[in-house]
């Protein structure tokens, strides 16, 4: 196959990507949001509204942002390995639940809906902004992804 061809039409058929793709591919997390398709042998995820988009981005751009230390990342622009993507994905998720669920230690359970978790967390605390950052990053920093 052209991987050219390949890449347009997954493009044309993905218009609205699922941020949260690796998350839910490693099988972390679900979304209700989320939609699974195929093209050719391969699988890929999209978001069923720009609303859900949008908040995961607004999310996803925090983290990376409180996440520079723990990720030794100098630049917030510069583009991220596939491990340190799902590091601060998986962590992310796992420390907004902890700290919405008010618990003292986060186990690795399975995140069943990032889109509800988003939401509650934006009404709980009025902005993404105002999250507690610092407690979240510490399971960005515990997050440790498959051994080889």
């Amino acid at each position: 196959m052209d991987q050219d061809a390949y890449r347009k039409t997954f493009e044309q058929i993905n218009e609205r990507a699922c941020l949260f793709e690796k998350c839910l591919f490693a099988g972390h997390a679900g979304c209700s949001q989320s939609e699974k398709f195929n093209l050719a042998e391969r699988e890929g995820i999209h978001c069923k509204q720009d609303k859900a988009q949008a908040q995961c981005g607004e999310l996803l751009k925090l983290l990376r942002h409180h996440s520079r230390f723990v990720l030794k990342a100098s630049q917030e622009s510069g583009v991220l390995s596939h491990a340190q993507a799902l590091r601060i994905q998986v962590g992310g998720l796992r420390g907004l639940e902890q700290v919405m669920e008010q618990q003292t230690q986060q186990d690795s359970r399975f995140i069943p809906d990032i889109y509800s978790l988003i939401n509650r967390a934006k009404k709980e605390y009025g902005a993404l902004d105002n999250l507690p950052f610092n407690l979240i990053i510490q399971q960005v920093a515990a997050f440790k992804g498959r051994r080889r």
